[in-house]
């Protein structure tokens, strides 16, 4: 299986900042992304450190120092870059995407609610287009919460279920980012739909590979997400659970009953990593971001749009899709 992704042959580089991890060889680009995402990381500690509860800068720093940290504020700028200038607020936009980020991963008592309420200032600072999508984000990031926290309703689908939160979390946060950079910098409207669309596309790929990467990735490596086990179900776990082969059966009962023994979480993982199911779920990733490709092929060939193609080779590659 392989991604048909237009983007140069240099290879991937393992550096800090997300512009030099996708290896574009525009150093003029790369450098100019840098700084820009360092004005975003100053402003926003500026921000965070008036949080009436320390936890909230202790959030945004973990978030900012992780793999690939702040790719939502990236995102804006890349939008921007369609656009015709970053004099209308850009910047703050970069700022504001990011507070809700972290209000999404931050509890109620560590300041979610500030946080919500300090991105809706901003963006009713950039204009009422740019409120308009932070409220309807915000709305879709409570509701995914409350979808995931109650899980598949009765006779729902669970796969459904899963791409719905999905929708409503990573993906929505993703769209946000790159729909109001473009329109913070005055790009056209079917750029800004197109921006949008691979946000949404990109967000649903994010998230199945984090699933994917819980599952083949080796315990305690570099790419490792945790136990696939535990938690909310991941597309592989979702999908091996609808396997009615007498192949499947064994596996079907154990994602289903629960491996409660370390010696059945083992064999669990075993069966998982060879199973359809997961293979399924691969292509589900490959679908995503050959959909997230395509939204974008009418943008102009900007180092931006060769950002995005890139972004989509990263995560093919952490998960090995491509061969």
């Amino acid at each position: 299986m392989h991604m048909r992704v237009p983007v140069t042959s240099a290879p991937v580089r393992q550096e800090s900042s997300l512009p030099g991890l996708l290896g574009l060889a525009q150093p003029e680009f790369e450098s100019r992304m840098s700084e820009a995402l360092e004005v975003v990381e100053g402003r926003l500690r500026g921000h965070v450190s008036g949080a009436p509860r320390p936890g909230v800068a202790d959030v945004s720093d973990l978030l900012g120092g992780s793999a690939g940290g702040r790719l939502r504020p990236f995102l804006v700028l890349l939008g921007a870059e369609f656009g015709e200038s970053w004099e209308n607020g850009v910047t703050e936009a970069a700022v504001m995407v990011e507070l809700l980020h972290v209000s999404s991963v931050t509890g109620a008592e560590s300041g979610a609610d500030w946080l919500l309420a300090r991105s809706a200032q901003l963006a009713a600072g950039l204009g009422p287009r740019a409120l308009e999508l932070n409220a309807r984000t915000a709305g879709r990031l409570v509701g995914a919460q409350l979808r995931q926290l109650a899980g598949p309703a009765p006779g729902e689908d669970p796969v459904a279920h899963y791409f719905e939160v999905t929708a409503g979390a990573t993906a929505a946060l993703l769209s946000l980012s790159l729909g109001v950079g473009a329109l913070q910098a005055g790009t056209r409207a079917d750029w800004v739909r197109a921006l949008i669309g691979y946000g949404e596309h990109l967000g649903a790929a994010l998230r199945i590979a984090d699933d994917l990467l819980a599952v083949t990735a080796p315990a305690g490596g570099d790419g490792a997400r945790g136990d696939p086990f535990t938690g909310a179900p991941g597309l592989p776990r979702l999908l091996a659970r609808t396997d009615t082969t007498a192949r499947g059966a064994e596996l079907r009962r154990l994602v289903t009953d629960g491996a409660t023994t370390e010696a059945a979480r083992r064999r669990a993982l075993e069966l998982l990593r060879a199973s359809p199911a997961t293979r399924r779920a691969e292509a589900a990733l490959h679908e995503r971001l050959a959909a997230a490709v395509s939204a974008v092929g009418i943008l102009p060939p900007l180092p931006a749009r060769r950002a995005l193609y890139a972004l989509c080779d990263v995560v093919a590659l952490r998960t090995g899709l491509i061969r």
